[in-house]
């Protein structure tokens, strides 16, 4: 019952995945805050993509390439294959 009361009140999935993003960039207010917490406690599929935002945030911050005045382009393999352990080991 709870659960299905939560789900009501909380984002929608969609909705979830765009805050996440932007709760990386920016300090979200903390009603919205608070919504997506308790979103992230009924749905593991969307705590989980928050975890790998914030693991794929944290490898890239350590890259060597942090050379941001370039074209965007495909990490190098090191980058990969850093993100790849990365993730691996979080178990995400």
């Amino acid at each position: 019952m709870i659960i299905t009361l939560l789900a009501h009140i909380t984002p929608h999935c969609k909705d979830v995945a765009h805050l996440a993003s932007q709760a990386l960039d920016r300090p979200l207010p903390w009603s919205t805050r608070f919504n997506l917490q308790l979103h992230y406690w009924i749905c593991e599929a969307c705590a989980r993509y928050r975890d790998q935002l914030r693991t794929l945030r944290q490898v890239l911050r350590r890259s060597p390439e942090q050379d941001h005045t370039h074209e965007i382009s495909s990490p190098s393999p090191a980058t990969k294959a850093r993100l790849t352990e990365a993730f691996r080991a979080k178990g995400v």
